[in-house]
């Protein structure tokens, strides 16, 4: 309801009840006029009442909707009550309504359903359930009954000569209106700020309904009620209270209740209050029925309060204790729980055996999602992850979050090993997660870690540090993703993960165009939509095509042919280098084989990523291949950076020489960029040194640059090595370079990357401008 009818609504049922009021007050047109005055506005009060209760209730959901439909259903009882009533003085013209009549059972009706309806409100509260709230409001109004019974009330009640059963509906409605005022008081000191408005209307409206019912109770007892009375002008008071309550809550109906906080200490308290106030009446009492009656409630409902009490705080120990040991998000096992469980897996191993093992998965590059779709996205994406890694292993491993984008799984003498389970995780990924409207590749690095034989001081944290440790090596080579912990892995250092490079190109890509880019990106390479093209390497002394460079291009379906400094960042960051690198292979030999087929073999070489170095199967997958296209390890060349080699020269070293051994040629590309150790070209398996185009280009005017261009020539030559010169763009450079003997060149002037039908094409072209390059260079 807006403010403006809000406003006009109270205007007009204020208005109403003023009216109301001074008629009834000032008799107008005599006592038969005034108690149809009362009848009528009465109900009128009911139906105003009810509808607006109605409205709330329809527009409200959840429990807001079931509270103000339990309190329509109330003031509907009410309404009844007056309809029987007005029945009887305006139809029948009966000058005394009977008591008890049809229409008690509505009125009491009416604070049973209000209870019902407190109870049901969204307070926002904890540890208190409904019916132990019920039950103090029992205990509470049957206290106060007791009280009030034995200071005076029970004097009023037998003045008259009424039936038991008029005597039994007379102590009701005071008992009833207690427990309904209790209820109301205990709501109010628990409702948060967006319920407090409307629950302290309602307070009040049965505390002026309460006051109005135990006036007509006292003045009843003595059958001195007559209808149109200042007891009529408080129940219509209390029924607009309830009208403008339900207003209230009409506006209120869309506020969704957080966090919820515990009772106060008055909430918690005020039950135990009148009780031994209660106890001291009845035992000072001469025990009237009524009194072993109200006692024998107190007894109830002490006793049942209390088992409710117990169940509840055991059910609140479980669940504090629950939530200690789980993660809030995904419900998982958090960390401390994870590593309890991984103590006691140890302590088993070591006393009959078992088998125990620890995968750490870590999502590539979760802040991509965060930073481009937002945190409620990035926390859908988390409970993604959770329920399929969970779907991948048994019902009795566990599975923990331990940290923002890091799970953890302990596995215990499975039939499958730990690094089959490893390899079924990372598998699960394939498939992208809708998130948001949006399809997310999300790739994790996956560590294993397992307890050998000879492992006997093995202990938990070691165990957990070895996973994570193994996670950092498959984040570093980024193939596969899944890596098994080594000795030597305790080298890596975890800030060599990221390079800061790819995290500035995230920055640069963030966002969903960002999101977008890399699923297309994946999509691509699964899909085989890279295109590959070749740029030719010359023999200096002779200007024959001594072999090609793979250069990888992305033709992309909206933004078109995207060079490699546009997508292959994206990819490093993302963990797909390693299959766009086995994709780039794989199309190289196969046009290898087609120029193969056409009579010429020509040497190709690939770029290399260099957190691939670490992996030791890569070079058992580079040559299977190269032996599905039916061609001989020693035409591909491998170009890796000197850089990665600073930190890792032992795994590095294991690989080269794996790859060596297959007759696969090793070439530094960019040498001299990275300032390595000189040590590094002796002790490593390197057929071939590639000059970085920083020091080719400027050696024509730069002495020094010559200078060094010139050490680095003669040194790769007495090494053994064949010198590579990237980056020539002019027959001067050229020239220069052939004078210092360099062995082969590279460069836009030789010939540009071309497509592979056109490979065999450029070396008849390059030998004819060469011949007459050479020729203008004659002394005449």
């Amino acid at each position: 309801m807006s403010r403006s009818r809000l406003h006009l609504a109270l205007a007009v049922c204020g208005l109403a009840f003023a009216v109301f009021a001074a008629w009834l007050i000032g008799g107008w047109g005599g006592p038969s006029t005034v108690a149809a005055v009362s009848d009528v506005g009465s109900v009128a009060a009911g139906v105003t009442a009810a509808t607006f209760a109605a409205v709330t209730a329809w527009r409200c959901r959840g429990r807001q909707r079931r509270a103000w439909a339990a309190l329509t259903v109330a003031l509907t009882a009410w309404f009844f009550g007056d309809m029987v009533w007005a029945y009887y003085e305006l139809v029948l013209g009966v000058g005394t309504t009977p008591f008890p009549s049809p229409a008690d059972a509505g009125y009491l009706i009416f604070p049973v359903a209000a209870c019902v309806a407190l109870v049901l409100l969204p307070i926002g509260t904890v540890g208190q359930s409904q019916p132990r709230l019920l039950l103090d409001g029992l205990m509470v109004g049957v206290s106060l009954f007791v009280i009030f019974w034995t200071l005076g009330l029970e004097a009023v009640f037998h003045r008259g000569d009424d039936s038991l059963f008029a005597f039994a509906v007379s102590v009701a409605y005071p008992i009833a209106d207690l427990v309904l005022l209790t209820v109301a008081a205990l709501i109010l000191t628990r409702a948060r700020s967006g319920q407090r408005a409307v629950v302290t209307v309602l307070t009040l409206a049965m505390g002026v309904m309460a006051v109005a019912d135990g006036t007509f109770v006292l003045v009843n007892a003595d059958d001195d009620y007559v209808s149109g009375g200042l007891i009529d002008v408080g129940w219509a008071a209390g029924l607009l209270l309830l009208a403008v309550a339900a207003m209230l809550g009409s506006r209120s109906s869309h506020i969704e209740f957080g966090l919820a906080r515990a009772p106060s200490r008055v909430a918690f308290w005020l039950p135990y209050v009148p009780l031994p106030v209660a106890i001291v009446c009845i035992v000072l009492s001469e025990g009237s029925a009524t009194l072993v009656v109200a006692s024998m409630l107190l007894v109830i409902g002490v006793v049942v309060r209390q088992f409710l009490m117990a169940e509840e705080n055991r059910r609140l120990l479980a669940t504090v204790a629950d939530q200690a040991f789980r993660d809030p998000l995904t419900r998982l096992a958090n960390r401390a729980l994870f590593q309890d469980r991984l103590g006691h897996a140890v302590a088993l191993r070591l006393r009959d055996g078992r088998r125990v093992a620890v995968l750490s998965v870590d999502l590539d590059d979760f802040k991509l999602v965060n930073d481009s779709l937002g945190h409620p996205a990035g926390d859908a994406l988390l409970n993604a992850v959770a329920e399929r890694i969970v779907g991948c292993v048994r019902a009795g491993d566990t599975v923990a979050r331990v940290g923002g984008d890091e799970f953890a799984v302990l596995l215990e003498d499975g039939p499958d090993g730990p690094l089959v389970m490893a390899h079924r995780i990372f598998d699960a990924f394939d498939d992208p997660f809708p998130v948001d409207g949006h399809e997310v590749f999300m790739r994790p690095s996956v560590g294993v870690a397992g307890i050998t034989d000879g492992d006997a001081d093995a202990s938990a944290e070691t165990l957990l540090k070895q996973a994570d440790q193994a996670m950092y090596a498959a984040k570093r080579s980024q193939h596969g993703g899944v890596a098994t912990f080594t000795p030597d892995m305790q080298l890596i250092d975890q800030r060599e993960v990221d390079p800061p490079t790819d995290r500035d190109f995230t920055t640069r890509r963030s966002g969903s165009a960002g999101l977008q880019l890399f699923a297309q990106l994946r999509r691509a390479i699964d899909r085989g939509e890279l295109s590959v093209v070749y740029q030719p390497k010359f023999t200096v002394s002779t200007g024959l095509v001594e072999g090609v460079e793979a250069l990888v291009r992305w033709e992309h379906p909206d933004r078109g042919l995207m060079m490699p400094g546009d997508f292959l960042p994206l990819a490093r960051q993302n963990g797909l280098m390693g299959a766009l690198t086995e994709a780039v292979i794989d199309q190289a030999a196969r046009d290898a084989g087609g120029w193969r087929a056409a009579g010429t073999d020509v040497p190709f070489a690939v770029n290399l990523f260099p957190p691939s170095l670490t992996d030791l199967e890569l070079p058992g997958r580079i040559t299977r291949i190269l032996d599905s296209g039916g061609l001989s390890s020693d035409c591909l060349t491998v170009e890796i950076t000197e850089d990665f080699l600073l930190g890792n020269t032992r795994r590095a070293r294991t690989v080269l020489d794996m790859l060596r051994a297959s007759d696969i040629r090793i070439s530094i590309d960019d040498f001299g960029s990275g300032y390595s150790a000189l040590s590094y070209l002796r002790e490593l398996p390197i057929d071939e040194v590639k000059l970085d185009r920083e020091f080719i280009a400027p050696m024509l005017t730069d002495e020094r640059a010559e200078a060094i261009v010139c050490a680095m020539i003669d040194l790769a030559h007495r090494l053994e090595m064949t010198c590579v010169a990237e980056g020539v763009e002019d027959a001067a450079t050229a020239a220069r370079l052939t004078e210092h003997g360099c062995d082969i060149i590279q460069g836009y002037w030789c010939s540009p990357p071309v497509a592979a039908s056109s490979v065999l094409d450029v070396a008849p072209l390059w030998l004819t401008a060469a011949a007459g390059r050479r020729a203008d260079r004659r002394p005449e």
